[in-house]
């Protein structure tokens, strides 16, 4: 078997709108195709043996052991190895349950499609799932428990922490998108003008100043004696001296830690002699150049969490410790800790398991002990100077006992320190009485607090305290969405984004868009090049000047990696034309590329509108899948389909007695002549008419006034600067330039409509064919041009897409000798020198069409070429 490409899905997609996370590895069975399970000896057995958890695996069956019998029955490797990755994710704590095993049409190739939670993961899984699969079958030995600890490890590395992890949770609880802004902790929610960030329990919101206060354990600890709130006695020191000094004034039992440490690195806790007070200081000294030395609070260790300022949750912290029994060593006894099923590798369960650590190591030399000592029966022996859940800690929630007063002194530390998300440590006998009362005080004040031992305590009630920093971000009745609108379809994208985006901008709004062209934010590309993928419309999310977004949502992104977003506001299909990049990525049907397409609508919330064309039979087909509001458009009033959606109270657009004409139920809504729009050419570019519709519609369904649509239409104009590669005419002195993005057959014929109103003679046409088109659909692409222009020069675009010069030239030809065996041909393979070659020899009078692949370059040469001609001089006479 052969793994020929895997993608991961990031957003809705081809196969699945809901499920947004799946691997998609296309796979050649080879000879295994002829395998089926049931024809490989003791395949069943081994499969059974390696990974009982299978039976669990339903499958067609609908029940417990349905997979198996799949298996005993005989199945093909493709759908064993979509189970076998679900499970291993499984096993490494990782639940992943869709799957499905699709054919592409060619002979022994397979989709194998399943779920992941980790993209890293889901690769690996991939890979190992083939190579367990190849083992099962052979009959070889397989290190099954090194592929998964080997993603329990990736997991680790790549998922988000417990603290960013639960409030992106409760986002999306909440209908909140997040975008993940790098491979660690830092996440944007929500999108453009309205995101938050938050980096761990950092917000966006939290003040920089108070963060800096609290990781200077001096001036937290100076602020806090000033507002009289008990803190425990010390000092900062630097050197030994200084340490000698603060032992003599302070007195046994002490505490070391560095001024900037966390998660209890460096610290050392109760000592009580002078050989430990240096041990303890070179170990803070590591971490940091000053030391804060303490009076050792005798108590048990407290957390209490407050967010906006107000108290949430309180939690009993205690280290990680093992108990003797009279006869087990330390080691024995950790490993006898760590067999408890709570505990796990990282953070995959409640409990972390306890490792031996550089600070184990110092706690049991300080205390004169080895691993292989063994502890007195009843003895608690404490392995870390902290109780952090991630070194093997525990967590008792004690939020409903804390008393009053001390749910007031959390508050108003919070406001001191000025932290909005703030944890506070604590020692004390306990937090019933008041901490000033029972001997208590406070140890550290911290800045992006952990909420593990709150959302999920040892013991206690688990507490949801990523609610109330949700609250505190996106208060009621706060947005944290930008209206999106999509545009997707085969020909009429761009053209549609562009004047979407330019009816918006009428009103005021500051828009991001994308295109086959680059990405514009209010207006000023960003990005060169096609932009019409998930990254792309991340980009303009991401960006926090814009409060609305347009995005083109073109074929090649939706199959590569899903959609960059999960919901919008509203979609336009244009249409489902003819051949265009069927053959592709498993696309070979008019029928599965609208199943593609289709994806874009069916994310328009439920109080949105998808836009179709009801003049196409595909694209409206759609509407049968779709859960939302339907708008349609046409450019025959009289579309049966037109009428009956309107006589039901629909909304639509149609050409109607000249009009561009909005039906609103039985009302009709007159927006302009189409003659009186620029982008029409006086009406002679019917494929721009087709654009204009929708986009009146995505208007009028955005509450956009009807003089507002009105004066954006007419202050659109076709031209490089407004619709670069989009019917931009060039006057030269003696003949015009059209240049155009026409590529495919759908349009060319619509190039071709307009250019039969034109009376301009010759048409000279400059013309390729893409490399990754079938055939028949460069032939006939020859055909087309050799009914449309007098004179015809061939050129190739910068990336041929896996044909040879020739051979792309030979099919145009072809197609060309098929209409007319003595049409003039030249072929000029560059593209810019074609172009030049044109415009040096164009007869006079002539009308010369570029349908370019590089539209700035090509519109660069075409400007440059005429300002050559248009050479500008100003005389004293024209000052005068």
């Amino acid at each position: 078997m052969k793994i020929l490409e895997i993608k991961a899905m990031r957003g809705p997609n081809y196969w699945s709108v809901r499920r947004h996370k799946l691997i998609v590895m296309r796979l050649d069975l080879e000879d295994m195709d002829h395998r089926p399970t049931n024809k490989i000896r003791g395949f069943y057995g081994r499969l059974k043996k390696m990974l009982p958890g299978l039976y669990e695996h339903r499958c067609s069956p609908g029940k417990p052991g349905g997979f198996f019998q799949r298996v005993k029955k005989g199945t093909w490797m493709g759908h064993v190895i979509e189970h076998i990755s679900l499970e291993i994710q499984s096993l490494a704590g990782m639940e992943c349950g869709f799957g499905r095993t699709r054919s592409t049409g060619e002979p022994g190739i397979y989709n194998v499609v399943f779920s992941y939670m980790e993209e890293k993961v889901g690769r690996y899984a991939a890979k190992a799932s083939v190579s367990i699969a190849e083992a099962l079958t052979e009959g070889t030995e397989y290190d099954l428990e090194g592929d998964i600890q080997a993603m329990r490890e990736i997991r680790e590395d790549e998922r988000l922490g417990p603290s960013t992890g639960s409030i992106v949770q409760e986002a999306i609880s909440r209908g909140i998108p997040y975008i993940r802004m790098n491979n660690q902790s830092f996440v944007q929610l929500g999108y453009g003008i309205n995101q938050r960030r938050i980096r761990a329990t950092i917000t966006s919101q939290t003040s920089d100043i108070a963060v800096e206060i609290a990781c200077d354990k001096e001036e937290t600890k100076d602020l806090l004696q000033k507002a009289n709130i008990p803190v425990a006695k010390g000092a900062i020191i630097t050197t030994q001296r200084e340490l000698k000094k603060a032992v003599k004034h302070l007195g046994y039992p002490l505490v070391t830690k560095p001024v900037d440490g966390h998660q209890g690195k460096g610290a050392t806790i109760n000592i009580t002699n002078w050989d430990e007070a240096v041990k303890g200081f070179v170990a803070a000294g590591d971490y940091s150049i000053k030391v804060v030395i303490e009076k050792f609070v005798t108590g048990f260790d407290f957390r209490l969490l407050v967010i906006n300022y107000k108290f949430v949750a309180a939690a009993l912290r205690t280290p990680a410790h093992v108990e003797g029994d009279g006869k087990s060593s330390i080691q024995q006894l950790i490993d006898k800790v760590n067999k408890d099923p709570r505990r796990g590798y990282g953070h995959e369960n409640v409990l972390t398991e306890i490792r031996v650590d550089e600070m184990t190591k110092n706690i049991l030399n300080i205390a004169g002990r080895k691993l292989d000592s063994v502890l007195p029966k009843g003895e608690q022996f404490y392995l870390k100077t902290t109780a952090n859940l991630s070194t093997g800690g525990t967590a008792t929630d004690v939020s409903d006992t804390v008393h009053p007063y001390n749910i007031f002194m959390a508050e108003r530390i919070a406001r001191i320190i000025g932290l909005d998300i703030c944890g506070i440590d604590i020692m004390a006998p306990d937090l019933t009485m008041p901490v000033n009362e029972n001997g208590g005080a406070i140890l550290e004040v911290n800045a992006a607090p952990g909420f593990r031992m709150h959302l999920a305590p040892t013991e206690g009630l688990p507490r949801n305290v990523a609610e109330p920093v949700i609250d505190m971000l996106y208060p009621q009745n706060n947005t944290a969405t930008i209206p999106i609108i999509t545009v997707t379809g085969t020909n009429g994208k761009t053209t549609t984004v562009r004047l979407i985006a330019h009816i918006l901008k009428t009103v005021d709004y500051k828009v991001g868009f994308t295109t086959t062209d680059g990405i514009y934010i209010q207006n000023r590309m960003l990005e060169v090049g096609d932009c019409t993928g998930p990254r792309s419309a991340e980009f303009v999310l991401k960006d926090p000047t814009v409060n609305f977004a347009v995005l083109e949502c073109a074929r090649g992104g939706i199959l590569r990696a899903g959609l960059g977003f999960l919901r919008c506001d509203a979609a336009v299909v244009t249409n489902i034309a003819g051949a265009d990049h069927l053959g592709l990525k498993d696309i070979h049907t008019a029928e599965e590329m609208a199943r593609v397409k289709s994806v874009v609508p069916e994310t328009v919330f439920r109080n949105g509108y998808a836009i179709l064309n009801a003049d196409d039979d595909l694209v409206f087909g759609m509407k049968k899948n779709l859960d939302c509001k339907i708008a349609l458009f046409s450019m025959d009033e009289k579309n049966p389909r037109i009428k009956k959606h309107c006589n039901d109270g629909g909304l639509a657009t149609i050409v109607e007695n000249g009009y561009i004409t909005i039906c609103k139920g039985n009302w009709k809504i007159r927006v302009d002549k189409v003659v009186n729009i620029p982008l029409t050419f006086s009406g002679k570019a019917i494929f721009n008419i087709q654009n204009i519709l929708p986009a009146v519609l995505a208007g009028f369904v955005r509450n956009i006034k009807i003089e507002d649509i009105r004066v954006a239409l007419q202050t659109f104009i076709p031209s490089p600067a407004q619709t670069p590669g989009r019917m931009n005419f060039f006057q030269f002195k003696e003949f015009e330039v059209l240049v155009d993005f026409a590529h495919n057959t759908e349009g060319f014929k619509a190039l071709g409509k307009f250019l039969e109103k034109v009376e301009t003679s010759p048409k000279i046409g400059i013309i390729a064919g893409v490399g990754d088109r079938r055939d028949e659909d460069l032939i006939e692409l020859g055909a087309l041009s050799a009914r449309m222009y007098d004179e015809i020069i061939i050129r190739c675009d910068k990336n041929l897409r896996g044909r040879p010069v020739q051979e792309l030239i030979d099919l145009l030809v072809e197609g060309i000798h098929s209409q007319d065996n003595d049409k003039p041909w030249k072929a000029i393979p560059n593209e810019l020198e074609a172009i030049a070659y044109a415009l040096k020899n164009a007869p006079k009078g002539s009308l010369n069409i570029i349908c370019s692949d590089t539209i700035p370059e090509a519109l660069d040469l075409v400007k440059k070429l005429k300002e050559e001609e248009d050479k500008f001089v100003l005389t004293k006479a024209d000052i005068s």
